[in-house]
């Protein structure tokens, strides 16, 4: 079975000696010290590497499938969804009044890439999510922003 180990020392080196985001004067980008989005890169790279990257082979093997008008995901996927949902994964750049944990686009942009380079078909789950959320956020009524 293929081994994936997520690049966060690598992520790290982007963030930081790259694009020196701890310096740069974009709100919210001051938080980014190289000890946080290190912790943070950290466990995101230990659910890549340890939860979504085994499932390639379950979601290239078994697939969705469509019964009865209910779609059921592959093995697996659904425990992993809620396993990235309840540590807040999903809602690291939405924000903390709807449930997210407002850090900057630039540290979830950081996160999804290692979680999509650990499974691009588990990560369109969220990611399909994501997108309707930020949808709403900017075009909906209050009325549909209300957790």
């Amino acid at each position: 079975m293929p081994v994936y180990t997520a690049p966060t020392k690598d992520t790290q080196f982007i963030l930081h000696d790259v694009l020196k985001v701890s310096e740069a004067s974009t709100p919210g980008y001051d938080e980014l010290e190289r000890d946080f989005t290190a912790a943070i890169l950290e466990e995101a790279g230990k659910i890549s590497s340890g939860v979504l990257h085994p499932l390639n082979v379950v979601g290239d093997t078994e697939g969705c499938r469509l019964e009865n008008g209910v779609v059921y995901t592959p093995t697996g996927f659904k425990a992993a969804f809620e396993q990235v949902k309840e540590g807040g994964w999903t809602g690291l750049d939405m924000p903390e009044q709807y449930g997210g944990q407002n850090m900057p686009y630039v540290l979830g942009t950081a996160v999804g890439e290692l979680f999509s380079s650990a499974n691009q078909a588990f990560v369109m789950y969220q990611g399909l999510t994501h997108g309707a959320a930020s949808a709403i956020l900017a075009h909906g009524t209050d009325a549909q922003k209300d957790p």
